[in-house]
């Protein structure tokens, strides 16, 4: 998995999301056509476990979590970021989503395969979407999980701020 082909693999899904509001109903229909286990998600989950394998993905570490972010926004994108954390049952820093953030969230088993109990806010393998203007304190519990951000023009404040 080369950087040049997980841009495309995204690009592919992210074409469907442009001019989409990033709300509920966005995570209720990406769960229906991507959900865990569809081709769409096994191919982003695959991409992912390659590109750390090789690298250049989440090759960055802060506080035990492991991060980067592997696609700035752009045209070839869709105007989406793509950041991927590999986390263990803890949280990381509160931030706020200016214009929303869509997460692919992927458990991990110790194995490192699929299926694993992970939870990352609460949701399980599959999408979860946060509005523009909502905060958090990203959360990973039960175990282990890749999470997947694509944020509409790259927009991410990080603050101080308790959840």
């Amino acid at each position: 998995m080369t950087p040049e082909r997980f841009q495309d693999l995204v690009a592919s899904l992210t074409a469907s999301l442009q001019g989409q509001a990033v709300d509920e109903a966005l995570a209720t229909r990406l769960n229906a056509e991507h959900p865990a286990g569809s081709p769409v998600y096994e191919a982003i989950f695959e991409a992912c476990r390659q590109a750390i394998a090789a690298g250049w993905m989440c090759s960055r570490e802060n506080d035990g979590i492991r991060w980067g972010r592997v696609i700035k926004h752009g045209p070839a994108t869709h105007g989406f970021s793509v950041d991927v954390v590999d986390m263990d049952n803890l949280a990381g820093p509160h931030h706020v989503h200016p214009q929303g953030e869509i997460d692919l969230v992927m458990p991990i088993q110790g194995d490192g395969t699929a299926g694993g109990s992970a939870r990352f806010d609460g949701q399980g393998a599959g999408w979860k979407v946060y509005p523009p203007g909502s905060a958090h304190r990203p959360t990973v519990s039960g175990g282990r999980a890749l999470v997947l951000y694509l944020l509409p023009q790259g927009t991410i404040e990080f603050s101080r701020a308790a959840a």
